[in-house]
Formats: C-alpha cells, sequence, structure tokens
C-alpha cells in the first residue's frame, strides 16, 4: 500500500512541491529513501527511528521505500524529516488522516522536536503556488511564513504535538497573514542632519534615491563618502509588498532571518569587504548560495575602497547591474538569483588619496594614479549614472550650527517622486521595467532640453549607454519637480552628475 505526503524541497531561492512515496510490503524491516536524496536526507531514517523509540511510535512494518518525486531533481536538506516521518506514521498511527492539502516541512532532533529550517518563507509561497492549504513548520518559522496570504500556518515544536492535532485530540491553533511584518520599518544608519556640508552629494543621494541610479562617490579621507553611503538607506523609498517578500525569500535561504527579524521590511544595506570572494559576491558554491548582490536586493550594496576589490570581482558585477538578476552556471547546476539592487561606490582619487584636493598636496606620481584609476574599467564605470567629486569639508561647515534637513523630510519627497513616475507611467501605459521603450516614450523633451543633450553627446563623446543614463537621470530631476517634461536644467544638472570621469578618469 502507497501513502503519500507532501512537502516543499529548494532550488535556489525557490521551492517546489515534492510528493513522498511511502510503500511498504513484506519482508525483513529495513527502509530505503530513492528520489536523488544526498546525504542529509538519508541520514533522514537514522533520526527517525530514534524519535519513534523515544516516543513509543511504530516505525516500520516490513520492507519500505520512500520515494521523493519527482525523482530526477537532487534532494538537498534535512527538513525532508517531518514529511518522511508522516508518510510512515500514515500506516499506523494516523492512517485515515486526510492530509493531501497539507505540507509538512521540518528536520527532526532525536527526542522528537523539530528544529527551525532556512527557507521557510519559499517553502510556504510554492505550497500555496501548488494549491496547498495547510503547512506544519517548526514553530521558530512561523512568523517568517505568516507573511504569506492565503495559507494557515501551524507552527509545531514536537512530533507528539503534530500527531494529537492530526488526530484531533489538541488542536494547534493556525497563524494566518501577518500584515503588521509587512509594514515597512525606516530606521536609518546615519540621518542627513548629522552630516555637514556636502549639499551637492547629498542632493546626488536625493537624485539617486529617487530613481534607483547607481552613484561613485570620489573623494580625498575624511569627506563623508562612506556617511553619505550609510546615510542613503534612510532616504529610498518605502518598500512594497512584493520587494518585502523578494528580499526575504534570499534572506530565508541563506538563514540570516530569525524570531526577532523574521521579515525584511528595512531595505538590506550590504557592505563587503573588499578581501570579498568572486563567489561570495556573485553567488553559488558546493551547496549553491546567494550571493551579496542578491542579499542586497531591492536595497544597496555599498562598496567601499573601490580600487582594492579584485578585478575579477567588480566585472563579475556588470551583469547584475544591467539586468536585475544574475544567473550562477556551474557543472552541475544553472540558478537565477534576483540582483536589483542600487549600487553605491566610494573611492579615493589616488594611493595617497589627495588627487586633485585644494587643501593638501598629493605626493602620487602621474603613473601610479593612473595604475590606481585604471583599476575601474570604462564598461563599469560606463554603468555607474551618478559620478560625483566629495570634497573635504571645511572649518565654517564642520563649526556650523545651522539645523539642518533631515532623512526623514527627504524621504518624503523621494517618495512623491517615484508615485508621480508611476501614475505619469499609467498614462502612458507603460512598465518601469520596460527598458526599450523606457527614453522615447517615456521621456518628452522641450526643445531647449533637445538641443543641450545634443551638444553633450557630441562634446563628452557619450556611448549609447552613457546616453541613456544622462537620459534617466534627467527624467528623475523632473520627477522630483512633478515635471512631465524634461527641460534644459534638468539635462544640465544631470550631466554635471556624470562628468567627474574627465578630471578623474582621463588624467593623462
Amino acid at each position: 500500500m502507497v501513502n503519500t505526503v507532501y512537502t516543499v524541497a529548494m532550488w535556489g531561492i525557490d521551492g517546489f512541491e515534492v510528493s513522498v512515496e511511502c510503500n511498504v510490503e513484506r519482508g525483513l524491516p529495513e527502509i530505503s529513501v530513492i528520489g536523488l536524496p544526498d546525504a542529509s536526507v538519508k541520514e533522514a531514517t537514522d533520526r527517525i527511528r530514534s524519535v519513534a523509540t523515544n516516543n513509543s511510535l511504530p516505525f516500520i512494518k516490513g520492507r519500505t521505500t520512500i520515494n521523493l518525486a519527482p525523482a530526477d531533481k537532487k534532494k538537498i536538506g534535512s527538513y525532508y524529516d517531518l514529511a518522511i516521518f508522516i508518510s510512515l506514521l500514515k500506516h499506523s498511527v494516523i492512517e485515515n488522516v486526510f492530509t493531501d492539502d497539507a505540507v509538512f516541512i521540518g528536520e527532526l532532533s532525536l527526542a522528537g522536536d523539530l528544529r527551525a529550517v532556512s527557507g521557510a518563507l519559499p517553502m510556504c509561497l510554492a505550497a500555496r503556488d501548488a494549491g496547498k492549504k495547510r503547512i506544519f513548520l517548526p514553530y521558530q518559522n512561523v512568523f517568517e511564513a505568516s507573511v504569506v496570504k492565503g495559507m494557515e500556518i501551524y507552527g509545531v515544536k514536537n512530533i507528539t504535538e503534530l500527531i494529537s492535532h492530526l488526530k484531533g485530540e489538541e488542536l494547534i491553533t493556525p497563524v494566518t497573514y501577518n500584515e503588521s511584518l509587512v509594514e515597512t520599518r525606516n530606521s536609518p544608519i546615519i540621518d542627513f542632519a548629522d552630516i555637514k556640508g556636502q549639499e551637492k552629494a547629498k542632493r546626488a543621494m536625493e537624485i539617486a534615491a529617487a530613481g534607483n541610479h547607481n552613484v561613485l562617490l570620489i573623494g580625498p579621507p575624511g569627506s563623508g563618502k562612506s556617511m553619505l553611503s550609510k546615510a542613503l538607506i534612510g532616504i529610498l523609498p518605502d518598500m512594497t509588498y512584493d520587494e518585502i517578500i523578494d528580499a526575504t525569500k534570499v534572506h530565508s535561504v541563506t538563514g540570516n532571518l530569525s524570531e526577532k527579524t523574521p521579515v525584511i521590511n528595512t531595505r538590506p544595506f550590504r557592505s563587503p569587504h573588499h578581501t570579498v570572494s568572486h563567489i561570495g559576491i556573485v553567488g553559488g558554491g558546493v551547496n549553491p548560495q546567494p550571493g551579496e548582490v542578491s542579499l542586497a536586493h531591492n536595497g544597496i550594496l555599498f562598496l567601499d575602497e573601490l580600487t582594492e576589490f579584485n578585478k575579477k570581482t567588480l566585472e563579475a558585477l556588470r551583469q547584475p547591474i544591467e539586468d536585475g538578476h544574475i544567473t550562477v552556471a556551474r557543472a552541475n547546476y544553472k540558478l537565477r538569483y534576483p540582483s536589483n539592487f542600487l549600487l553605491v561606490c566610494a573611492m579615493n582619487p589616488c594611493p595617497c588619496g589627495y588627487f586633485g584636493s585644494t587643501q593638501k598636496e598629493c605626493n602620487c606620481t602621474q603613473s601610479s594614479v593612473k595604475r590606481y584609476i585604471d583599476k575601474i574599467s570604462g564598461p563599469l564605470l560606463d554603468r555607474i549614472d551618478i559620478q560625483i567629486e566629495v570634497p573635504a569639508v571645511n572649518f565654517d561647515e564642520m563649526n556650523s550650527s545651522t539645523v539642518l534637513e533631515n532623512s526623514e523630510k527627504v524621504r518624503q519627497r523621494v517618495n512623491r517622486a517615484r508615485k508621480f513616475s508611476i501614475k505619469r507611467l499609467e498614462k502612458l501605459g507603460i512598465k518601469k521595467d520596460d527598458v526599450h521603450r523606457y527614453k522615447k516614450e517615456n521621456c518628452a523633451f522641450s526643445n531647449e532640453a533637445e538641443e543641450v543633450l545634443k551638444t553633450a553627446f557630441e562634446k563628452l563623446s557619450l556611448s549609447a549607454r552613457g546616453y541613456d543614463r544622462i537620459v534617466r537621470v534627467a527624467r528623475t530631476i523632473a520627477d522630483l519637480e512633478n515635471s512631465d517634461t524634461v527641460e534644459k536644467r534638468h539635462i544640465f544638472e544631470a550631466v554635471q552628475l556624470r562628468s567627474l570621469d574627465r578630471k578623474y578618469f582621463n588624467i593623462l
């Protein structure tokens, strides 16, 4: 007789339904697990044997085969324990219990307690998409899963509690959609009001936040590049429900969530050290995991001391910057991870840090400055929309008692600009992600703006991508002013925010 119980397997950051088929035949008591299980799945039988013994439950009556279907996809992890054990118990303790609409997920301890698993949220989403109504998973994961609409979520502490519930003896109270968990939390690391001076850089950060534009900050040590980058997170627009779910999925599969932070409802800020490996940035590995570009999804990826990063690592950023996702292909797998992040880079202009400074003399040779700057390739630089200089702050600015604008006021303007942009696009029948139709149909230029753009294209020898980036930045500046038309002043400002490569990257 064959009994079927359902669970969910992970592949990348997405899940797919797995049928746990249990067949018991006459013969010597033995159990085998088939369906491309890895070592941790095969070890489930030993854990289950101990659970059965310690809880006075029957184990197997004869020759037992467990098949994990679909059998052509590899099964990795220990969270199949619960589903396998329930499939065995359906031959004895819970024979007549209906479980066709349910999914079981969880690792069992030898005593029968359920341990937290990584990837609970994408598993719950996969179960819902497969038409299931109930999900049983470890109690520690219940709040993370409760952001999924349309599911009854049961947090289980141990196997005894679950059996009592399935038999109708002592029911577990289900948890349903928790709206409070998907409310955006805005907690700036550094407030804009705490940053003295740097008004031009603050303006650039506001434009970057409104249009999700990548930023490069160049300046001497101590000029405030890192502070500006950390303050940027506090002015980004509120996260939508879909953005919260997408960001949480990535952090869920990497095990970065906890009971205190079950949901990523604040935009991520990732700042990897320059010694980070290539795999650490893009993802992959023997047991594939998302990298920093995916952990920064819907947030900020901050690369401090940009020129110190490995060149291969930096070049790997080109595809995710352009496409909003990254494809990791290895000999035995191919995965696609989301990577729609705002890239913020900070660097010194030379090895000593004072090339072009008016306050301290640079002691670097021209050749050493060129070698230092050449670590940043043209194609990568071309993908950075805003390139600004962050000069040293003078004494009067540092000592000023003027009350500065705080992050909350800036964020309100950014939110208004985003809403204006969405409404404007809706009127035109254009999706914001439709890159190919973006320029012509989305950007209405005044005659003066067209002339300025043409002059900039010719004099600055812009590439097609550079031209497109200036148009996008100008469109964002117009959105901040709630203007349907891109005017001459918007083009001027956009060009100024992208002209630093003439000073630093063509120095010789």
